[in-house]
């Protein structure tokens, strides 16, 4: 599975720069790519990033989470998400889920991994917990 230039510089732009809140990334089977299919403004919530997620297709995604600990600093990690709704075709479950391990290793710098097949599975409390 190759992996588009674009999803290792729009993740670099979401680490260094903070330019982006979310990304979405998308597997092009046809070309057998992973491509970035949407970007999240840095003003953008988490809901915003929950509803770009397709409700029957699998997605990888990064989301920039900016918490408070328990000692009141202001911090933030990075979560990458590995979306695979139980509606979605199980070839598409097979791809994702065999490619997914060399793909994040194209993101230098997650901090947090996060499997989900239903939206229960992400929600902010569950991210939140995750976080500290």
């Amino acid at each position: 599975m190759a992996v588009h230039d674009d999803c290792k510089l729009k993740f670099l732009e979401l680490k260094g720069k903070r330019n982006h809140r979310f990304i979405v990334f998308k597997i092009d089977e046809k070309i057998q790519q992973v491509t970035v299919e949407k970007l999240g403004s840095p003003t953008a919530s988490y809901q915003d990033f929950t509803d770009s997620l397709p409700a029957n297709e699998c997605r990888y995604a990064v989301f920039d989470f900016d918490f408070t600990t328990n000692e009141n600093c202001q911090k933030s990690k990075i979560f990458f998400f590995a979306w695979a709704p139980d509606t979605s075709r199980v070839r598409s479950k097979m791809l994702y889920a065999s490619s997914k391990d060399r793909f994040k290793r194209e993101l230098d710098g997650i901090q947090v991994e996060l499997q989900a097949t239903d939206p229960g599975e992400m929600s902010l409390d569950i991210v939140k917990a995750r976080a500290l």
